[in-house]
């Protein structure tokens, strides 16, 4: 789920993820593009209609449909992404770029976890689709990589 993104570029190789890896991407408004923005479309080339995104009007309507865990990627973490057990219904929960999630958004009763993948000192943040894919293809594959080719 990406909590309200606002590059579309992003948002478009998340698309591409998303039809990859047989992934749901939930995006939370509100947005900072359209969904036809052209960037968007280009990063995603041409799988748009091989994914399947939501859009929420705001991140009560997006729980209120995701029964599972939701954990909550941050550099704030305490648990590295590869301590995490993954489960098929998870939400792996991304913040806009370049804030990340608000301190808001982290108190959420519904938050399992803050979960941080590991980079050198003095280093920000990865870009977020490249965070989400380091994630969504270590809970692909401890799921057994359901559903992909040998």
């Amino acid at each position: 789920m990406f909590f309200e993104p606002r590059i579309p570029g992003n948002t478009g190789n998340a698309i591409r993820l998303a039809a990859l890896t047989g992934a749901r991407l939930h995006l939370v408004e509100p947005l900072g593009f359209e969904m036809d923005e052209p960037r968007l479309r280009r990063a995603g080339l041409d799988y748009h209609d091989l994914a399947a995104v939501e859009v929420h009007a705001d991140l009560e309507a997006a729980l209120a449909t995701l029964p599972g865990r939701v954990l909550a990627f941050t550099t704030r973490g305490t648990t590295s992404y590869t301590d995490v057990t993954y489960r098929p219904d998870d939400v792996l929960l991304f913040g806009p770029e370049p804030t990340g999630l608000p301190d808001e958004v982290l108190a959420h009763p519904r938050l399992t976890d803050q979960v941080i993948i590991p980079m050198l000192p003095g280093r920000r943040s990865l870009n977020l689709t490249n965070a989400a894919s380091v994630a969504v293809y270590e809970a692909w594959r401890q799921t057994g990589f359901a559903g992909a080719r040998p």
